[in-house]
């Protein structure tokens, strides 16, 4: 075997394996439910009582899934609140269900117990603006019929949330880096330049990637492990950990 190939080997190894394995091992010593039915799947509490916040809201979350994907991948969802509503809209892909699930959950539910977290808010008259866009990109979905799910490499839950991000430049975000299925171009396009959001991806069928831009820094995915640094954000994207700052 020729040097470059041993050196190749060894990156590989170093920066997507070894991570990966740590983070396997991390998730089996710990404590998870035994099935999604002892899975506490209740409000974290993380979003405003919609009765109480009258402004429009979109929101973006995702949080750990479970299993032993839990281990290396999150799923993500869309919340949707009209001005002047008493109650949130949640919209999420899953492999069981409807298609499209629709407030399945709680807006701000755990998933298989673990905190959600914010990816992307918009509020009052930028919500206002952007619901209408992020309900076509919802209905335009082009896998939303029934069996349209393939946990890897998409198209997922991610894949969903991706292509609703992509459509509505205004949310102004990319999924985290391990939402294993966002980089499934559920277009068919392997090369997708972003001219709004300076973006560029390139996609072999979410198999293995690149991207680059002002929302993304620079990425490489390689079986839905990404690796990467976003000197925008001042992050390092470590595989099945996610973004880490260099910042403290």
């Amino acid at each position: 075997m020729s040097r470059f190939l041993r050196a190749f080997f060894l990156v590989i190894a170093v920066v997507y394996l070894l991570p990966a394995a740590l983070a396997a091992l991390l998730y089996a010593l710990g404590s998870h439910p035994g099935s999604w039915r002892d899975a506490d799947w209740s409000s974290a509490a993380l979003l405003p009582t919609a009765a109480d916040d009258r402004a429009a809201a979109v929101y973006v979350l995702a949080a750990r899934t479970g299993g032993l994907k839990g281990a290396l991948a999150e799923h993500s969802w869309i919340v949707l609140k009209r001005a002047g509503a008493d109650r949130y809209e949640r919209f999420d892909k899953v492999g069981w269900g409807s298609p499209i699930r629709r407030n399945g959950y709680p807006a701000d539910g755990r998933w298989y117990s673990n905190e959600p977290r914010l990816v992307a808010a918009l509020h009052g008259d930028a919500a206002t603006s952007a619901i209408p866009a992020v309900e076509a990109a919802i209905a335009d979905y082009p896998f939303a019929a029934r069996g349209g799910y393939r946990i890897f490499p998409g198209p997922n839950s991610n894949s969903f949330v991706a292509h609703v991000l992509r459509q509505v430049p205004a949310l102004g975000a990319v999924l985290p880096p391990a939402a294993v299925g966002r980089d499934f171009p559920v277009d068919g396009r392997i090369i997708d330049l972003d001219r709004e959001g300076h973006e560029l991806s390139l996609s072999l069928f979410g198999y293995a990637g690149l991207r680059i831009g002002e929302r993304s820094g620079f990425e490489v995915n390689l079986l839905g492990l990404v690796a990467g640094l976003d000197p925008f954000r001042m992050t390092v994207k470590i595989p099945a950990f996610g973004s880490l700052s260099l910042t403290g």
